[in-house]
């Protein structure tokens, strides 16, 4: 029995040399790795470089380079096209019946549905939503239609005796619980009294956010409404619960790729393999000022004209910028300096950056030739 016994601790002790042996060199493994980013990860960077590194083109010279590339398979597009003309009359019937069309498919849809809106729906007054725009004032978009009903509630009241008085009034609400219910309101058998809603985009990045997407639903499952939309963002659907589009918006889904370039949908956008060149970013920052507030303008052009005054600073402390426009009347509160603040750094007008002393300092990011020209365009 001893030489067993014997056998099995020799066994015993070599298994354990062997898990010490496998121990040891996992170590090592993981000790050299650790000593090996300080040399092996600086080369890989080296070796691949960045993107700012390349000489990229200037953005108007691609774009006009993009312009020029000749079209292809024009036939099959064309007969494309012809292809859903066919189901204008589908889709009218399909409005007519209460439902929302919404557009789907590779390839710009807003010649598509212009075109539908313009042969077909003659009968509706057409609405045109841009949601590819940096901004929308879907507020705007909505008394708008609410105004329009009213002007037609004052014309029939004008047939009846003894409504003079209200003729004259405008719109009695700008609240949009008010317009809403009140657009619930309208109901009428003519056709010529029904608004279409066209929305380009409505998954663009003015109208992503839950709080629009309410509002269009609300307003889209007024009886006298009607809205024909297109997506191309590949979540889009990820936008809307059960309720809004089976009860609401009330969704008919249709596959119409078009393979047409996206030339209005993308101005907004800078192009991947362009240097983003100043005349651009300062075009589409004009673009972006022009869709706010007067008061907002005011703010900017207080810290422009401090950063062009003090290019060697840092940047405009918050402070400062806050005591100044107080002075000159346009935040009543820094709650209200605050909002503007972010509808600045949302649209990338504005960056914030520490400052040496520890406080926040705001600077446009755009040199001061940039800085004078836009200020210039925006007086």
């Amino acid at each position: 029995m001893a030489p067993r016994g014997g056998r099995a601790a020799a066994v015993a002790s070599s298994g354990s040399e062997d898990e010490e042996g496998e121990a040891g060199f996992s170590r090592s493994y993981f000790l050299a790795k650790e000593k090996e980013p300080s040399s092996g990860k600086k080369r890989a960077r080296a070796a691949a470089g960045k993107l700012s590194d390349l000489n990229l083109v200037d953005e108007q010279v691609l774009r006009a380079s993009l312009a020029e590339i000749p079209p292809k398979h024009e036939e099959e597009v064309e007969a494309l096209a012809r292809s859903y003309k066919d189901q204008y009359r589908n889709w009218l019937f399909e409005l007519r019946c209460g439902f929302g069309l919404l557009m789907y498919g590779f390839g710009s849809k807003k010649q598509l549905l212009e075109d539908f809106a313009s042969t077909t729906l003659t009968d509706f007054t057409v609405i045109v939503i841009n949601g590819y725009l940096p901004s929308v004032n879907l507020k705007q978009v909505i008394l708008t239609i609410a105004e329009m009903f009213w002007d037609q509630t004052k014309a029939k009241l004008k047939r009846q005796p003894g409504t003079r008085s209200q003729l004259s009034q405008p719109f009695p609400s700008q609240s949009f619980d008010d317009i809403i219910s009140f657009l619930k309101r309208q109901t009428s058998d003519d056709v010529d009294d029904q608004v279409c809603l066209l929305i380009h985009n409505i998954d663009g990045p003015a109208l992503r956010d839950a709080e629009s997407q309410q509002c269009l639903a609300q307003v889209s499952c007024c009886p006298q409404v009607r809205v024909v939309a297109s997506i191309d963002h590949v979540n889009a659907p990820l936008l809307w619960d059960k309720k809004m589009v089976h009860t609401q918006y009330k969704w008919s889904w249709y596959h119409v790729p078009t393979f047409a370039p996206y030339k209005v949908e993308c101005v907004f956008y800078p192009l991947i393999l362009a240097s983003g060149g100043h005349a651009q970013t300062t075009k589409t920052a004009l673009v972006v000022l022009q869709s706010l507030t007067p008061n907002a303008q005011s703010v900017f052009r207080v810290l422009a004209e401090y950063q062009l005054a003090n290019e060697k600073e840092e940047g405009m402390p918050v402070s400062s910028l806050y005591t100044k426009c107080r002075e000159r009347f346009l935040v009543s509160s820094q709650v209200t300096l605050n909002s503007h603040l972010t509808e600045f750094k949302d649209h990338d007008l504005v960056k914030i950056r520490k400052h040496s002393d520890g406080q926040d300092c705001l600077r446009i990011p755009l040199v001061s030739d940039a800085l004078e020209k836009l200020l210039q365009e925006l007086a």
